[in-house]
């Protein structure tokens, strides 16, 4: 299994030989005995980068499961008795990581030296199914999540707001507000994950919204604008990836007000290694108000 992953994460057989530290020609015999015991063919010949058939689509899915399954119960297994150790794999959508983890990791390392991390970062509904397969240990997303599956801690909820190039500032009057119908002529940068709801509070004010682009992206969304193309719709906490920026204001989005909130999630009845459960306590007490 281990095997026929690499040579799909790798897209040819010579790289994966290479990651394996194998030789190509028992790599590519190994490959062919697999395909001959489960009675299918895995891959399309005759291309020099792997494609796989709908059998090798199938069976990559279910190995990259089972793979993240042994791989967490192997390390949860030898995290038990040897005390806060080993390494926390977290995943997290830009805005959430960038405002919460510098802090908290750096605390966090303060207290427990020999832990490491192994960190993910992704729209959300890729670092669920991160979390789906246990690629990772813990989710920090926007993604609203079934409690039925997930354990989670929900962060409290925070506006979204607006910034533009100080130089194309033309939205009202006020420098610490905008309207949301004053941007109904403004060339808009909208993140994927609150187009809908945006949408919907345009066309309840009676006019269509100038989206110029919509990204599952704020990091570029910010550049885009930093470079005077538009107006970056994104939750208050990315002010934090704007210090030293000279040329961009932050404007409160009002009339409506749009708010957000960050949710922290692991599997539900999954047993955590200690140290992320003690990863997710300091969450807990730094971040999640009673």
């Amino acid at each position: 299994m281990q095997a026929f992953y690499a040579i799909v994460e790798e897209g040819n057989i010579s790289h994966a030989a290479m990651r394996l530290s194998v030789a190509q020609p028992a790599l590519s015999r190994q490959m062919k005995k697999l395909e001959e015991g489960l009675g299918v063919q895995l891959f399309e010949r005759g291309s020099r980068r792997i494609r796989l058939t709908d059998a090798g689509y199938l069976l990559y899915h279910r190995v990259k499961h089972i793979l993240g399954m042994v791989d967490g119960t192997v390390r949860e297994i030898s995290d038990i008795g040897s005390g806060i150790a080993g390494t926390i794999r977290l995943g997290t959508i830009t805005t959430s990581g960038a405002m919460l983890l510098p802090e908290l990791v750096s605390e966090f390392h303060q207290k427990f030296p020999k832990v490491t991390f192994q960190l993910w970062e992704g729209e959300g509904a890729r670092i669920l199914e991160m979390l789906d397969s246990r690629s990772i240990d813990i989710a920090i997303t926007r993604t609203q999540v079934d409690a039925e599956n997930y354990d989670s801690l929900i962060l409290e909820d925070e506006p979204l707001i607006m910034v533009m190039h100080k130089d194309l500032c033309c939205c009202g009057e006020d420098d610490k507000k905008v309207k949301l119908v004053e941007l109904q002529d403004i060339p808009l940068l909208v993140p994927l994950r609150w187009r809908s709801v945006f949408l919907s509070h345009c066309s309840r004010m009676g006019f269509e919204p100038k989206i110029l682009s919509v990204s599952d992206s704020v990091m570029q969304n910010l550049l885009w604008t930093r470079q005077g193309i538009g107006v970056s719709l994104v939750p208050y906490s990315a002010q934090s990836m704007l210090s030293g920026s000279h040329q961009l204001i932050c404007k409160r989005l009002v009339e409506p007000e749009i708010s957000t909130h960050t949710v922290v999630a692991w599997l539900k009845g999954r047993s955590l290694s200690s140290s992320c459960a003690q990863f997710i306590n300091m969450f807990r007490d730094k971040y999640v108000k009673e």
